[in-house]
C-alpha cells in the first residue's frame, strides 16, 4: 500500500493506493473518512483489484477547501478527476457512500468516459427541494454544534432520533465518535456540513436516466438508517438504466455497514466492467 498526497485547485488530498488490477476508487460520506466505505476490509486488494481511497477535502487528513463554501459537488467531482488524472487512471469503477455516491454520479453524468461501473451506496439527495427547509436547518445545527462545542456537542445534536433499535442507535453514536476522531480540521468539517447539503449533484432524480455505466444501488431500511431513505435508493435504481437495487435481509444490520459484503458487490461490478471492455 502506498499513501499519497495530491495537490490541485487549492486543496491537498490524502489517500492510499493498494493492489493491482481493475482500478476501483472509494468515496466516503459527509463527516466520514476513506476508511468508511468498505469498513477497513482489504478483500478487494487481495482479490486482484487496485483500490484507491482518499479523504474528501476538509475531511480526515486532507486539507480544508480554499473557502468556507468550497465543498460543492462540482468541486468534489473535480477532486475525483484530479485523483484519477494524478494516478494515470483513464477509467475506474467508482463506489461512493452518501456524499460520495452523489459525487460519483456527478462525474458519471459529466464525464461518462471516466466511469467503468458504479456502486451507489445509501444516497439521500432526491432533488433540489432537499437543499432547503428543515433538512438544511438540521445540517446548520450540526455545523454550529461542531464549530462551537466540538465532537461531543455534534453527537448530542445528531442524536439517534428515528432509529427504531436502541442497540443500533448506540452503535451509530459509537461509530460517529470513532470517525470524528480521525479529522484534522474540525472547522473545515463544519464548513462542509453547511456547504455540501446546499449543493446539487444533479437537478432531479430523472437526470439519472442518462447514466451509462453498469450500476448497483445499495439502500438501507429506514428503521436502521433514516438519514438515507430507502425510497431514494429505490428511485435511483428505477431511474438508472439496468441498475440493480440491493439491501440487507430483514433483521440484519444495514448492508452498507457490512464491509466484506460491500466489497463483494464492488468486485462483481468490476468484473462486469472488465468483461464489457474485452
Amino acid at each position: 500500500m502506498a499513501e499519497f498526497r495530491i495537490q490541485g485547485a487549492g486543496v491537498t488530498l490524502a489517500g492510499e493506493d493498494a493492489g493491482e488490477g481493475v482500478p476501483i476508487v472509494l468515496l466516503h460520506g459527509l463527516t466520514a473518512t476513506r476508511r468508511y466505505v468498505v469498513m477497513g476490509s482489504r478483500s478487494l486488494e487481495r482479490s486482484g483489484h487496485r483500490v484507491i481511497s482518499y479523504d474528501a477535502r476538509g475531511h480526515g487528513r486532507s486539507s480544508p477547501g480554499p473557502a468556507p463554501d468550497a465543498y460543492t459537488y462540482e468541486l468534489l467531482a473535480d477532486d475525483l478527476e484530479l485523483v484519477l488524472d494524478s494516478l494515470s487512471i483513464e477509467r475506474a469503477v467508482l463506489a461512493g457512500v452518501s456524499m460520495g455516491s452523489h459525487t460519483i454520479l456527478r462525474l458519471a453524468l459529466r464525464a461518462p468516459e471516466r466511469v467503468a461501473g458504479l456502486v451507489v451506496i445509501t444516497p439521500a439527495y432526491n432533488g433540489a427541494e432537499a437543499t432547503t427547509g428543515a433538512r438544511i436547518e438540521r445540517w446548520d445545527q450540526l455545523s454550529d454544534a461542531l464549530r462551537e462545542g466540538g465532537v461531543e456537542a455534534f453527537i448530542d445534536v445528531y442524536g439517534s432520533s428515528g432509529i427504531a433499535s436502541p442497540r443500533l442507535a448506540e452503535t451509530v453514536r459509537t461509530v460517529i465518535r470513532q470517525r470524528m476522531a480521525l479529522h484534522e480540521h474540525l472547522d473545515a468539517l463544519a464548513d462542509a456540513l453547511a456547504s455540501v447539503p446546499r449543493s446539487t449533484p444533479f437537478a432531479e432524480v430523472g437526470d439519472l436516466a442518462a447514466v451509462k455505466a453498469p450500476t448497483v444501488v445499495i439502500g438501507s431500511s429506514d428503521a436502521a438508517d433514516p438519514e438515507h431513505p430507502f425510497a431514494v435508493a429505490q428511485a435511483y435504481s428505477e431511474t438508472i438504466p439496468n441498475a440493480r437495487l440491493l439491501t440487507e435481509k430483514p433483521g440484519s444490520s444495514p448492508l452498507a455497514w457490512q464491509g466484506s459484503q460491500v466489497s463483494k458487490i464492488i468486485a462483481e461490478v468490476a468484473a462486469a466492467a472488465e468483461r464489457a471492455a474485452i
